[in-house]
């Protein structure tokens, strides 16, 4: 049965959210997708066990979610939250990050990582990445743009690889800044949130591991995380699961929250999740290895980033098409044979809102590389001969153009 669910195709639906389909049994055309999240009987049951026991938000399970998901992870424990945007701007706001600082961040992210430097009035500070090879954020430019005013680095584990921890622990103590890990794509890695002061994961349905939305928070000093606590469920001192366990319906508010909270259908989801997350992220890692291989073989020409066998999650399969390649032509042929892909990303100093707010930034190799990354099918549910179809379609695609 667990087989039959992880085979089972889905299909999107509006607004690219991902949803279980019956294409074959509606004489729909099967289409191989970027990303499709695993759901099934567990998922089904630990839900109606929610809605049985007559609490749905913030209770037991919320509190089981947190410590399972720290123990994988290797720390003590841990903050879920209803989503990755959340978990940022909460660790900003712990961290004392507001107006006259600036931020170092990435501009090949979400638009999310941006968004919450300017929820708290600081000033986000574009930094390049290091090389179309290694689309990481790049030290040597982090230390061109630091000045008195930056306090925190945001540094974003793209398709879920980690940057260097020694050296950015080395480059954030010398000039005296916080490390944020905008860990969406890197959850169950191996170190991650081992180096940051904080760090940020993302449940989001395309994810390694989903609960439809949510995040969760780990932080390395257990002051901070406490604030967290507090400020996810509007400052207030103590939670309705704490008052009804306390038997007082008092409570105080000693600081300005927001209302951040995760609700125990989602926990519900994530326990589930949580406990097959090793076995999809090696699945991820083998398909990676395959790609590695077809493409190399069928497409010489396109380039796979990183360092084949790093320590990553697999998240997505991003490659660079040859500087000749037409990618939006790529793009249609690869539909045309029933394979969708994307583009991780667009760079977020290039989208209209950003643009007018930060006029002169220029980041050539981001812009390089975005440019010419396409993002292949990757999800635990594809089986090796769909990697193969993906990289001859590429190969026929190239060869078309």
């Amino acid at each position: 049965m667990a087989n039959a669910e992880i085979t089972t195709p889905l299909k999107t639906g509006r607004k690219g959210q991902f949803y279980s389909r019956a294409g074959a049994d509606n004489g729909e055309t099967s289409m191989l997708l970027v990303a499709e999240p695993i759901l099934g009987s567990a998922e089904k049951t630990a839900l109606c066990d929610v809605i049985d026991s007559g609490w749905i938000t913030m209770g037991d399970r919320v509190r089981s979610f947190e410590r399972m998901f720290a123990s994988v992870h290797g720390t003590d424990d841990a903050v879920a939250v209803n989503s990755c945007t959340a978990a940022l701007h909460l660790i900003l706001e712990a961290l004392g990050i507001g107006r006259a600082d600036e931020v170092l961040v990435p501009s090949l992210t979400f638009v999310a990582t941006l968004n919450c430097v300017l929820y708290v009035g600081a000033t986000p500070i574009f930094v390049d990445v290091a090389s179309l090879d290694t689309p990481l954020m790049s030290i040597e430019d982090a230390e061109a743009r630091v000045t008195p005013k930056t306090r925190a680095i945001i540094l974003m584990h793209y398709a879920g690889y980690l940057p260097a921890d020694e050296d950015w622990r080395s480059f954030a103590e010398r000039h005296n800044l916080v490390i944020i890990e905008d860990a969406a794509h890197a959850v169950g890695v191996q170190g991650v949130g081992r180096y940051g002061d904080a760090t940020a994961f993302s449940f989001y349905g395309n994810k390694n591991m989903t609960t439809a939305e949510g995040g969760m928070v780990l932080a390395r000093d257990p002051k901070v995380l406490s604030q967290i606590r507090q400020m996810r469920g509007h400052g207030i001192t103590l939670d309705m699961r704490q008052r009804l366990k306390g038997r007082t319906p008092h409570y105080d508010v000693t600081m300005l929250g927001f209302n951040y909270r995760m609700d125990e259908l989602r926990a519900a989801i994530g326990l589930v999740q949580l406990e097959r997350l090793a076995m999809w992220n090696a699945k991820r890692k083998s398909l990676t290895d395959i790609y590695r291989q077809r493409l190399a073989s069928l497409c010489p020409d396109v380039l796979v980033p990183f360092r084949a066998g790093a320590v990553t999650a697999n998240h997505i399969m991003p490659v660079i098409l040859p500087p000749d390649a037409n990618r939006d032509e790529v793009v249609a042929l690869l539909m045309q044979a029933g394979i969708q892909t994307t583009i991780h990303y667009s760079p977020v100093h290039r989208l209209s809102y950003y643009a007018k707010a930060f006029p002169n930034v220029r980041l050539p190799v981001t812009e390089a590389y975005a440019a010419r990354e396409l993002s292949l099918p990757l999800h635990p549910a594809m089986v090796s001969a769909q990697v193969d179809r993906v990289a001859a379609a590429l190969a026929d695609a190239l060869t078309t153009l």
